[in-house]
């Protein structure tokens, strides 16, 4: 059986424009050649059953590994269900929308009550991130390309919410950053892919 791993992310995400991106690339002394890329490549079922219940699926390659990881609302912030598959279980899943069987799809029938959902792949985002550890969290600078679209992001990953959150809005503040409503990556590759259907 392979190896259940879960986790609560905090976390609080920033949409930056391509100058503010810059600025901090600057500012925190980060070379944007050092940026680790991923690529997710996203699932649902055709009348979207994981969005209906704010959660999302996601197969994600980083160094030539693949990680299954189901994303589903928890109190705290985000419960993270991972799971490791294999490169051809990574390219069937897209090729066929079987998803890897394991704690990830036992994770889904808990949370849809759905014993077999059909899935179909949605298509991939692709992100460059630069990452610097602070002593209240992890700052994140991400650029992301999907569908045709080029977006910024700064994000900031901490296990404690309330210094998270105030380390977070110095941060924005010190460098003049309007906080900003900002939906999660998946959320935004939705976003634009109904633009582009009803273009």
């Amino acid at each position: 059986m392979k190896k259940l791993h879960q986790e609560i992310e905090i976390e609080f995400k920033n949409l930056l424009t391509e100058q503010e991106y810059n600025l901090l690339l600057e500012q925190l002394n980060i070379r944007s050649e050092t940026a680790n890329k991923q690529v997710n490549y996203y699932f649902d079922t055709a009348d979207m059953l994981l969005k209906e219940h704010k959660s999302a699926l996601r197969i994600r390659k980083k160094g030539g590994e693949y990680v299954l990881t189901l994303k589903e609302p928890h109190p705290d912030g985000l419960l993270e269900t991972h799971q490791k598959c294999t490169e051809t279980e990574a390219i069937n899943a897209m090729e066929t929308g079987d998803i890897p069987q394991g704690q990830v799809t036992e994770q889904i029938r808990r949370l849809t009550s759905v014993s077999e959902a059909q899935f179909n792949y949605l298509g991939e985002l692709s992100t460059k991130r630069l990452e610097i550890h602070e002593p209240d969290g992890l700052i994140v600078l991400d650029k992301s390309e999907y569908l045709g679209k080029v977006d910024y992001e700064l994000e900031f990953e901490t296990s404690a919410r309330t210094a998270g959150e105030a380390a977070f809005k110095r941060l924005l503040n010190d460098y003049g950053i309007p906080q900003r409503k900002t939906k999660n990556k998946i959320e935004r590759f939705y976003e634009r892919s109904l633009q582009l259907r009803r273009d």
